[in-house]
């Protein structure tokens, strides 16, 4: 089968139409102005997703890509970096537009650009999740990532997307795995993290305990290492017990000049270099004399290198790990002006009042209603919000627009050589 590309859309695949029945097709691998021979990989709801197997008209954007498996973890590598930041400022204003019903509200985003670092498009994740492969029973087991669309398994040796310490530790704990004849049918994952410093510290999910003559050593590279039983029913990597722990659980990583801990299972920005440019960005935005509220602030990467452009902040935060990573970020920095508060959002709406500035920055499924409801009675001075899924910031922004005005807009380039970005939008009370 074949078909010619239209556009790329939100998500990162590219639109195509079924030549016969006209039916949306969204494939992988393909870019617009192309035609393509392509495998259809789902059908759902009358939805067609697929990969585009060959290239008959190639785009004069098409680069070859650096990994083999780079549709499994990075399906933009067969780009060029200019046109990615092009396309995804593309992709943005439309979904901006989709979501915002108010006309004149769109004209904002006619100017929208994109903050990207060209010079790190590769080897920037400070986090990376592994599964595991074995060829047959008689082979070793290999570090895998899953096909794009597809439940099979693509063995791998790393990924260039992440800091190099991250596959050197990677591929030390594969060793140790195959030294000590661990079964494959007995692991579940890997996550590796690291500190932009050349350490790392690992957690390895198993689904049965472990019988090992040698744990893994600690290196100069791998400072912790902790094994989790984790639940088998679930395909998530989950802690439900821990067998086994080493070393440091936790790491320290520099956001402009304030030093933010984070644990090894709790959030933490992947692209710090491109992530400190939005916290610039807001700063500009406070105002030294004006209290804050920082919802879903995780361990205080926003709110805590900014702790000079305002008064006094509440950084609520719902994960307890996060939470307590907050606090002790606060004392260790000397932050004399911030408080760290374990809660939802949508319980602790009355921080939220008319004389402070609001700062979100909510996981993918968007603001609670009881955030959003909050907000139009209280009516702060000004919300800040920064997203990792522009079609629920939208959502949220289009239901604020009758107390609200859009004073500044711009994209985040967090995620080079992935159709991700983050997006942020500051919105002054009418």
């Amino acid at each position: 089968m074949k078909t010619k590309i239209e556009k790329l859309v939100f998500g990162g695949q590219a639109l195509g139409r079924d030549e016969e029945t006209g039916k949306a097709l969204f494939l992988w691998n393909a870019l617009p102005g192309e035609e393509v021979e392509f495998e259809v990989t789902k059908k759902k709801k009358g939805i067609v997703e697929g990969v585009a197997t060959k290239i008959l008209s190639a785009s004069q954007d098409r680069i070859e890509p650096k990994e083999d498996a780079y549709l499994s973890t990075s399906p933009w590598q067969m780009m060029t970096m200019e046109a990615e930041d092009r396309y995804k400022v593309e992709i943005g204003k439309e979904t901006y537009s989709r979501g915002i019903s108010n006309e004149g509200a769109k004209d904002s985003f006619n100017e929208l650009d994109i903050v990207s670092d060209t010079e790190m498009a590769f080897g920037y994740r400070n986090k990376m999740e592994f599964s595991f492969y074995t060829k047959d029973i008689n082979s070793p087991t290999q570090l895998c990532f899953f096909a794009r669309g597809k439940h099979t398994k693509v063995p791998v040796d790393g990924s260039l997307l992440a800091e190099p310490v991250i596959n050197e530790v990677a591929n030390e704990i594969l060793e140790w795995l195959n030294r000590e004849e661990v079964n494959r049918v007995d692991l579940k994952s890997l996550i590796v993290r690291s500190n932009g410093k050349g350490e790392a510290i690992a957690a390895l999910f198993v689904k049965k305990g472990v019988d090992v003559s040698e744990w893994q050593p600690l290196s100069d590279a791998l400072v912790g290492f902790h094994v989790y039983f984790s639940n088998p029913k679930s395909p998530a990597s989950v802690p439900t017990e821990l067998l086994y722990s080493i070393g440091e659980s936790s790491l320290v990583m520099d956001v402009k000049t304030t030093s933010l801990r984070f644990g090894l299972l709790s959030f933490f920005q992947v692209h710090v270099p491109v992530f400190s440019k939005a916290v610039e960005d807001i700063a500009t935005y406070l105002d030294p004399k004006i209290d804050i509220v920082d919802f879903y602030s995780g361990v205080g990467s926003i709110s805590l290198p900014l702790s000079k452009h305002y008064n006094q902040a509440v950084l609520v935060e719902s994960n307890d790990e996060a939470t307590d990573f907050a606090r002790q970020n606060i004392e260790d920095n000397h932050v004399d002006n911030a408080v760290a508060v374990l809660s939802t959002a949508e319980e602790a709406t009355e921080y939220i009042s008319t004389d402070k500035i609001l700062i979100v920055d909510p996981p993918r499924a968007g603001l609670h209603k009881k955030v959003i409801e909050r907000i139009l009675f209280k009516k702060p001075k000004r919300v800040i919000y920064l997203s990792c899924n522009l079609s629920t910031q939208s959502r949220d922004v289009d239901l604020l627009l009758d107390s609200y005005d859009i004073v500044f807009s711009r994209l985040y380039n967090f995620f080079p050589r992935t159709p991700h970005m983050e997006g942020l939008v500051i919105l002054d009370r009418k």
